[in-house]
């Protein structure tokens, strides 16, 4: 499909800076079949919801992945943005003035953290080793800064208040280095209304991959390289989601990361299969979807993956018009805005 069918216009003031405080108290559009859109807020999801529902969240932390430095024995600086851990001691990064660094180049972080840049990749991110003997966690924690958003780093520096703002309140594992932002409406009062309400709840684990905030580059979807992130669907969970479908409730994906997981380990026959490993499902209109009945998710880029996968799952006609209404009703949009439920 052509990319450009993706594609909107997003006055700047509608891309939110900060988070709704608190947390559940941002907006949300409901977007159900064709039924007429409704403005809501983040506290109605268990009114929207019924008894023995699924909501599925992502539990992976966000690390210090932003790192800023320059190379051994130079002056240009150097940035690199932490994408996916290879091993132990090496990340795969995208790195800022990347012409510079050749193979085997040390580049000196601050707090004395150094690495040493290996392999090149073909979308222009490179190995990075780093040295020590101390963990890389341990590492990031001396160097790092929370990787924000682009759209949102361009216009702000990062604070103190980030690194509570851009973590969610299920984060366990560590190894993501961009929140699964859709989670960031919750808090325990929501909680609590989840469980009264009868919803069930669960947690895979998606390490969300900087890769996300790329642009798409080509002009057809056919030719687009889908970064691949790592994700674990324990065999516990796999059973109980099983057991509630079965029983005649709905899985609603708690982001486009739970989603993108849940379709990658789903079954012909819609079951879910126990996960561990590496996925790069690509999801455009025209595919079925197996694993999940509904999608809670914030307001997403234009021309990006996460626009062609809620077109995939509602329509491209009816998101479009959807984010027609968002922007004329004034929701705020991408990590830190506002949220919709969407129900096929």
């Amino acid at each position: 499909m052509r990319v450009d069918l993706f594609d909107f216009e997003l006055p700047q003031e509608r891309i939110a800076l900060r988070p709704a405080r608190p947390r559940d108290a941002a907006r949300m559009l409901l977007v159900r079949g064709n039924e007429p859109f409704q403005d809501l807020g983040v506290r109605a999801l268990p009114s929207l919801l019924e008894p023995g529902d699924v909501l599925v969240f992502n539990d992976t932390r966000v690390i210090p992945a932003q790192l800023e430095g320059r190379r051994a024995g130079g002056e240009a600086k150097i940035g690199a943005t932490l994408h996916k851990r290879i091993d132990l001691r090496r990340w795969q990064a995208f790195v800022r003035n990347a012409k510079r660094v050749k193979d085997g180049d040390q580049l000196v972080f601050g707090g004395g953290v150094t690495a040493i840049a290996e392999q090149r990749y073909d979308d222009g991110s490179i190995t990075l080793f780093f040295e020590g003997t101390d963990p890389v966690e341990v590492l990031l924690d001396r160097a790092g800064t929370m990787p924000l958003p682009p759209y949102i780093a361009q216009k702000r520096g990062v604070d103190e208040h980030d690194l509570a703002d851009y973590q969610t309140m299920f984060a366990k594992e560590d190894g993501a280095v961009a929140a699964p932002t859709a989670s960031l409406h919750f808090t325990p009062e929501l909680i609590e209304a989840i469980d009264l309400r009868g919803i069930q709840r669960e947690t895979l684990t998606l390490h969300v991959g900087a890769g996300t905030f790329l642009p798409v580059k080509v002009d057809d979807t056919d030719n687009h390289q889908m970064h691949s992130e790592f994700g674990r669907i324990d065999a516990e969970t796999a059973t109980r989601l099983n057991a509630a479908r079965d029983a005649g409730g709905r899985i609603i994906a708690v982001g486009t990361t739970a989603l993108r997981l849940l379709e990658s380990a789903a079954r012909p026959d819609r079951s879910i299969a126990p996960f561990s490993g590496d996925t790069d499902i690509f999801i455009t209109p025209g595919y079925t979807f197996k694993g999940v009945d509904g999608l809670m998710t914030n307001f997403h880029l234009p021309k990006s993956t996460l626009m062609m996968l809620v077109s995939a799952l509602m329509g491209r006609d009816r998101m479009t018009a959807a984010y027609d209404h968002a922007i004329a009703q004034e929701y705020r949009f991408y990590s830190y805005g506002d949220s919709s439920l969407l129900l096929p």
